[in-house]
């Protein structure tokens, strides 16, 4: 799972088999090790309880909590996203976006595309 976080987004990119796992069992997890034997978690997870997705930010862990329907709509689907706004305390808004992940364009050397969903626009290269 890939996460990127950017001012008041959050977007999370699922492979294949991390898509299966969230809709057979609800949860996805990842983690980024730091120094000092920190570690930041990053978690989505299917509710049968929640209405619109989420998110969360407790204890270095990040959780998107995403409506069981959707998710499992989705991951049975061709759909590519989930996204929603969440409003904020402060009056401003996160916007949220769970993705599968798309194998790139052009081969990145080193990197194992093999779990990835192939690019829609891969017959036109």
């Amino acid at each position: 799972m890939k996460l990127r976080i950017r001012d008041n987004s959050i977007r999370l990119r699922l492979m294949r088999a991390e898509v299966d796992l969230l809709r057979s069992s609800g949860i996805v997890t990842a983690s980024t090790s730091f120094p000092g034997g920190r570690s930041l978690r990053y978690v989505v997870e299917s509710s049968p309880a929640s209405v619109k997705p989420a998110a969360f930010l407790s204890e270095n862990t990040v959780t998107v909590r995403l409506p069981e329907t959707i998710v499992l709509a989705w991951a049975s689907s061709e759909q590519v996203s989930i996204g929603a706004e969440q409003h904020l305390d402060n009056g401003d808004r996160l916007k949220i976006l769970v993705e599968k992940d798309f194998a790139c364009l052009a081969p990145r050397e080193g990197e194992d595309e093999s779990d990835m969903y192939p690019h829609p626009a891969a017959d036109e290269a």
